[in-house]
């Protein structure tokens, strides 16, 4: 000990030797039971954390780049063969709105009161399991809610993809990304140009357009797929130019028994009518104009 101001004075420290020295390094009071197993939540562990979410971020840019969405036809809304479909990760969520009670009347609980309840136990998980054990075999609840929603989210993705898929099946169609993607590979190998979807394409008119026909065709309900004037609407192709792809016979073919989407006439229309209307179709060539 110093006594006085005296500069000279021998100074001496005296140490409790009560207090022990503490060697442990940064470690916050909750992980001081595992020492050398774990670190600061901040700065260490977050800003590995930030990396690791840069280098995603990174990545998923550079795919969005060089893989784009694929864009489909333009809006139609007088297309009534179109099947709405959601990005693959919202499938599951528009396969639950199919159900009865959570549609319709129940559309608020379908679409703010279920999604709401779930996103937010999600938010809110941290807080309501604070247990310090984290073996998934010893936290029953939150093990099973989260296995239980994993499921329910594979089950309603895979059967609303299986739906698409038979609905396509039915209707005989092909989706637009693919029709275009199979559009683009003939004409690669034909050695011909890339087809320019934002150039208008030329429309071929109907020949006698005011043929008695024509009405035959609206009594058989073919405008709700063709259009009200027959030129097609989305994937269901125009009437104009049939005759240069089918026959009399096969028009009439068709007519009676249906193919692909095309439901059947024959409890429409007589044979008279059937006849009438495949000659009239027939006639429908782009070289006749």
């Amino acid at each position: 000990m110093a006594h006085g101001h005296n500069s000279n004075e021998k100074v001496v420290f005296v140490g409790d030797s009560r207090v022990k020295k503490s060697n442990h390094p940064n470690i916050p009071p909750d992980y001081t039971s595992f020492p050398g197993k774990s670190e600061a939540f901040i700065p260490n562990f977050l800003l590995k954390e930030w990396m690791v979410g840069c280098v995603v971020l990174v990545g998923f840019l550079v795919w969005v780049i060089a893989e784009p969405a694929p864009l489909g036809y333009p809006a139609d809304p007088t297309n009534a063969a179109f099947i709405p479909m959601p990005d693959w990760y919202f499938l599951f969520l528009y396969q639950f709105l199919k159900y009865p009670y959570v549609s319709q009347d129940y559309i608020l609980l379908g679409t703010l009161g279920v999604p709401g309840v779930m996103f937010g136990a999600l938010m809110l998980a941290p807080f309501l399991d604070t247990g310090k054990e984290r073996r998934f075999y010893r936290r029953p609840i939150a093990s099973s809610l989260m296995i239980l929603s994993l499921v329910a989210c594979v089950y309603l993705t895979v059967v609303s993809w299986d739906h698409y898929q038979h609905m396509l099946e039915v209707n005989g169609q092909v989706p637009e990304h693919h029709e275009r993607a199979d559009k683009a590979r003939e004409a690669a190998l034909a050695g011909e140009e890339r087809p320019n979807y934002m150039e208008p394409e030329v429309e071929a008119s109907l020949v006698d357009a005011n043929d008695p026909a024509m009405d035959i065709a609206k009594q058989a309900q073919c405008i709700g797929c063709h259009a009200a004037d027959l030129k097609g609407q989305g994937s269901i192709p125009g009437l104009a130019g049939v005759g240069d792809l089918l026959t009399k016979e096969e028009i009439a073919d068709v007519i009676t028994n249906g193919r692909g989407g095309m439901p059947a006439q024959a409890d429409k229309l007589n044979a008279e009518e059937i006849d009438q209307l495949a000659t009239w179709l027939s006639k429908q060539k782009v070289a006749a104009e």
